[in-house]
């Protein structure tokens, strides 16, 4: 069965961002997925610890037959393969970052996944390209829309439309 409505968040803050954005959506690509909808590429100052370099953010939105758990592992490969190391610690810069936002309404709690992401509400990198993509998505936890939820996020944190992102999304 297809599910629609799932979107993953990728990021990058180090090396060549823009193109480590670029070959994680081909590799996403490969997978069992119809790539439904980009959103454009953000830059944003680092989130967590500050004196990082910034990050370049994107929201794609796709279709899938994956259970969540195997789309996960599959999404963890694509970053390995892109030289993401995993170390524990939270917030370090990373080549490649790529989370699971909405499963679309499926609600989990395992210790490997969290379904909605557990913070996205508190991250405005993550909510302007949602909001540029589906704005009226609801969050099956709070009911609220993206456009809400951006609303209400305290995340003093500036988001700018990348210069280049828009010749840059394609795929």
């Amino acid at each position: 069965m297809q599910v629609e409505e799932i979107f993953i968040s990728m990021g990058s803050n180090t090396g060549a961002r823009e193109l480590m954005l670029q070959e994680a959506l081909k590799e996403i690509a490969l997978l069992p997925v119809n790539i439904m909808a980009l959103s454009g590429i953000y830059e944003t100052a680092s989130w967590g610890i500050p004196d990082q370099p910034p990050y370049l953010n994107q929201v794609i939105r796709i279709s899938t037959s994956l259970e969540p758990s195997v789309f996960m592992q599959n999404l963890l490969q694509i970053e390995q393969k892109l030289g993401r190391i995993r170390s524990g610690e939270r917030w370090l810069s990373r080549t490649i970052d790529l989370d699971i936002l909405f499963f679309g309404n499926l609600i989990l709690q395992t210790p490997a996944l969290q379904l909605p992401h557990p913070r996205l509400s508190e991250r405005r990198f993550v909510l302007v390209p949602l909001a540029e993509i589906r704005p009226f998505f609801r969050d099956p936890l709070t009911k609220k829309t993206v456009l809400e939820l951006l609303r209400d996020c305290q995340d003093p944190l500036q988001v700018n439309l990348w210069p280049l992102s828009k010749s840059s999304v394609k795929g």
